[in-house]
């Protein structure tokens, strides 16, 4: 077994229902950005809770610093996006985005997110629907194929995703509108 750099180490140990000492890891890695790629590669770790933890603390980490993501895209389309664990798909949801996407990447993008709103955790759930908002929000083809199938999770999903989609469709809505001003 090959030993297990500290800063990975400090994502290890008690259970699921906490992050541990991910938040420890995240202003590391913001302090040092070498680090990154480690805690990246930590995603595909064999033990659950050092994958959960990576990957919260990547996606707290690229939501400062979204550029850290460009050397990783693809594989974070393929091999991270494939990953079956809740925890990690929300937070893969979260960082897709982030990246910078071509229009076939943005469909990529949009099938991996839209295959997420089969899972059972409503979290997971709710984050595709961000996910598929953010990639639709520019490319109007994207937005035709997203916004029918956010108004039915709107309509038909849990308490926390109805919430979401009203935000999410006006956002949607308001980038179709001819003239629309809108910031990211």
């Amino acid at each position: 077994m090959e030993p297990v750099h500290p800063e990975v180490a400090k994502l290890g140990g008690g259970d699921r229902r906490s992050i541990g000492r991910s938040e420890e890891v995240v202003a590391d890695v913001l302090a040092d950005p070498t680090l990154f790629d480690l805690i990246f590669d930590a995603i595909a770790n064999d033990d659950p809770l050092i994958r959960m933890r990576a990957a919260d603390a990547v996606e707290k980490i690229t939501a400062r610093r979204p550029e850290l993501l460009r050397p990783h895209k693809r594989r974070l389309l393929t091999e991270f996006a494939a990953i079956p664990q809740q925890e990690v798909r929300w937070h893969v949801a979260q960082m897709l985005p982030r990246l910078s996407l071509s229009a076939s990447e943005r469909r990529q993008v949009a099938d991996i997110v839209e295959a997420f709103l089969d899972d059972r955790s409503g979290i997971v759930r709710t984050c595709a629907m961000q996910a598929l908002a953010e990639v639709a929000m520019d490319d109007p083809e994207l937005r035709a194929r997203v916004v029918p199938l956010l108004q039915r999770l709107t309509r038909d999903g849990t308490p926390a995703m109805r919430a979401r989609g009203r935000r999410l469709l006006v956002a949607l809505s308001a980038a179709r509108s001819p003239g629309a001003d809108r910031t990211r």
